[in-house]
């Protein structure tokens, strides 16, 4: 089959590189896995720009660096890239009772309670202990939350969520004019997580959200810095109101 012929042909590369490149041949898990983080985001930055021809070029790279991590595991006497697909294989069958086995779901939602039930009988000790240490804190919030809700542990609606993020928000008020840093800054997370909170129940990805927010803004601020220059300024010469008159004229042009 094609992909099968594929896959053993970038299987044949690593192989050679491994061999015959002396940056390959250096190359250890610890050496790659900042790198890999790389490629994750950059994957997650085409996802977001919806980019189909970047999501097909970071997949590849993806890959590249599972058989990497597999052939040196190989090299290790640890694993092989055949263990690990059958380690997944195994784990998708195993978790997906009521299509493998006589489970009965209603829904997604049940779906993903059973799985949870099934990572704890596994030997996982707690519903959260999934959740990468490591991860972003915007995204382990969301993690956090969804994994919580899988046991029952949920609000009832999104206007309970969101009195939630007005009494958060009077709670950093209060912090603010009246306690220290170091609690204004606890009362900020708190409003924070609450918000991560509510976009789970307005079904909004925060975290893809505010990258959206944080693009818009780099393209207007660059707009501004161009318009200033075609005037013979540079912002920096330049008042609030100057700036946010050219602010305004990218926000039109833009629609």
């Amino acid at each position: 089959m094609e992909y099968a012929s594929s896959f053993q042909r970038l299987q044949d590369i690593m192989n050679e590189l491994r061999e015959k490149c002396p940056w390959d041949k250096k190359q250890t898990i610890h050496s790659l896995r900042i790198q890999t983080i790389e490629e994750l985001y950059e994957l997650a930055d085409a996802i977001t720009e919806e980019n189909w021809q970047g999501i097909k070029e970071e997949l590849g790279d993806l890959l590249l660096h599972v058989v990497f991590y597999s052939k040196i595991g190989e090299e290790q006497n640890e694993f092989t890239i055949s263990d690990v697909i059958q380690t997944v294989c195994d784990k998708l069958v195993a978790r997906h009772p009521h299509i493998y086995g006589d489970v009965t779901v209603k829904d997604e939602e049940e779906v993903k309670q059973n799985w949870e039930k099934l990572k704890l009988k596994e030997g996982r000790k707690s519903v959260l202990g999934g959740v990468p240490n490591a991860l972003p804190a915007m995204v382990k919030a969301l993690r956090l939350q969804d994994k919580a809700k899988q046991i029952g542990f949920e609000w009832d609606n999104a206007a309970q969520v969101y009195e939630k993020v007005e009494e958060e928000m009077a709670e950093l008020k209060e912090a603010l004019a009246e306690k220290s840093q170091e609690e204004v800054e606890e009362e900020f997370g708190d409003l924070l997580f609450s918000l991560v909170n509510y976009a789970r129940f307005i079904n909004v990805d925060p975290e893809n959200a505010l990258e959206k927010t944080n693009k818009k803004f780099k393209y207007r601020f660059e707009q501004m810095e161009l318009l200033a220059q075609a005037d013979g300024k540079m912002l920096h010469d330049m008042n609030l109101e100057e700036m946010d008159a050219l602010w305004n004229r990218v926000k039109a042009e833009r629609k």
